[in-house]
């Protein structure tokens, strides 16, 4: 299977438009809209495996800490995303639960660890099922901004259940941890090189030196 970086062939990320460049050392730009062109994302693993760790370091105190702080006159509650889960459950809506409990548990772990094994599938060349990787990138960024439902939910509810000294209604630290976990992936997602899947298995990429000056 042949790429088009080994034919020196590449894509411009803003337009669109395929052209062809003289040799890899080439700095171009793109002869339709005039923007920098690469054959690969510069830095696309190192600065993809930064954002995936520090995702991984905040999505602890995500999910431990509070999302949300309801006061009252009769005191204070914290709620974390699990325990609205929980709140929805026994409150006979087992299909808001569900879908909280998707969009704010499931895919972001769900995120992290496909993007973790993209990551290493890259760095290991491997050839298993190229196809396979490429979809499910593009699953990973299809789905990722529903994560943010919880983080929607406080937000509205700290902006309309305001009752003067009677009740009120704030983000909690979760909230703030797990809205920076959602962004990381996200950034983690688009600095990710979907084009490394296939560089294993082309035969010219072989080639170490055609490959490093590639990621430039």
């Amino acid at each position: 299977m042949i790429t088009a970086a080994s034919q020196q062939i590449l894509g411009c990320n803003a337009c669109g438009l395929a052209q062809k460049a003289l040799s890899v050392e080439q700095k171009l730009r793109c002869v339709r809209c005039g923007s920098h062109l690469h054959f690969r994302k510069p830095n696309s693993i190192s600065r993809t495996w930064a954002l995936v760790i520090a995702a991984y370091v905040l999505i602890i105190p995500a999910n431990l800490m509070p999302v949300m702080a309801t006061g009252s006159l009769f005191g204070t509650e914290k709620d974390t995303i699990f325990g609205g889960v929980k709140f929805l459950w026994e409150s006979n809506s087992p299909v808001l639960a569900i879908i909280l409990f998707c969009a704010s548990i499931v895919i972001p772990f769900a995120k992290l660890i496909s993007l973790t094994f993209l990551l290493i599938s890259v760095q290991r060349r491997s050839i298993w099922k190229p196809k396979f990787r490429a979809q499910l990138y593009r699953i990973l960024e299809a789905v990722g901004r529903w994560s943010m439902i919880d983080v929607y939910v406080a937000t509205m509810l700290t902006a309309l259940v305001q009752f003067g000294h009677l009740m009120s209604i704030r983000a909690g630290i979760g909230a703030i941890a797990f809205g920076s976990v959602v962004i990381l992936t996200i950034f983690a997602a688009k600095s990710f090189d979907p084009r490394l899947i296939w560089e294993a298995v082309d035969p010219l990429m072989n080639d170490e030196k055609l490959a490093k000056e590639l990621h430039v």
